[in-house]
């Protein structure tokens, strides 16, 4: 008859030591404990990581362990589900025998997979990104090539525009003609108007002063006599 119990004390005992840093005792009745694995660091120092519980049924190692996923760091949803399966088959493929070792490795593994998936992944997006930034400037040279369908769909657009503009334009000219005031109206709002230029005029002419040296004297203006003017003739003037 096997003794289960020394089994698990046992595999216990070999846990402990092999993972100080990260192993925990929960309970010893049933015996239950945790194991935090941790993924080798990426090429950016990235890593993944995830605690794992595990309980030990009676029969344990002829009865598969419980075990689940108490926390997680930088995994998927997807990325748990598929840890979960792997620890299921590995347990199915190892039942008969103490198995927490096997299971953590292959968890451990798993992490590490994982990560390089991350960095795959992050050189896919970057070259995405690298084609899309390539097609973008592609497209601003060279533009859409125009088609009777598009520069139908243009000229649509356009000419609404234009007649949104010309209906605001004409508004905005009705709305200025509307306030606008008749010069009756501008009288009536300010009676001072139909003095002011009276006002400006003679404040102008106070103000005017005349450069008398502009002028010279009558008297040294030389003035052809009507008389010593060959073509004169006074016939003509007493005709007129």
């Amino acid at each position: 008859m096997a003794d289960y119990g020394e089994e698990q004390r046992n595999e216990l005992e070999a846990l402990e030591s092999i993972y100080p840093d990260s192993f925990t005792v929960l309970a010893e009745k049933p015996p239950s404990f945790t194991i935090t694995v941790t993924s080798e660091a990426g090429e950016n120092d990235e890593t993944v990581q995830t605690t794992l519980k595990f309980t030990y049924p009676e029969k344990y190692p002829d009865e598969v362990p419980l075990y689940e996923l108490l926390s997680q760091e930088n995994l998927e949803d997807g990325d748990v589900t598929d840890i979960l399966k792997l620890l299921l088959a590995q347990a199915e493929e190892n039942l008969g025998m103490v198995m927490i070792f096997t299971l953590v490795s292959a968890v451990q593994e798993k992490l590490n997979e994982i990560v390089d998936q991350i960095k795959t992944r992050r050189e896919e997006e970057k070259k995405q990104k690298e084609k899309e930034a390539e097609e973008a400037e592609k497209h601003c040279f060279h533009g859409t090539p125009v088609t009777i369908e598009n520069f139908l769909s243009w000229k649509a657009r356009f000419d609404a525009e234009l007649l949104e503009i010309k209906r605001k334009r004409m508004k905005e000219e009705e709305q200025s003609g509307k306030n606008k005031l008749t010069g009756k109206q501008l009288f009536e709002t300010d009676h001072n108007l139909d003095t002011s230029d009276i006002q400006f005029l003679e404040e102008v002419g106070n103000s005017v002063e005349v450069d008398e040296s502009l002028f010279q004297e009558m008297d040294d203006l030389e003035l052809e006599d009507e008389e010593d003017d060959p073509d004169y003739n006074p016939v003509h003037l007493d005709s007129d």
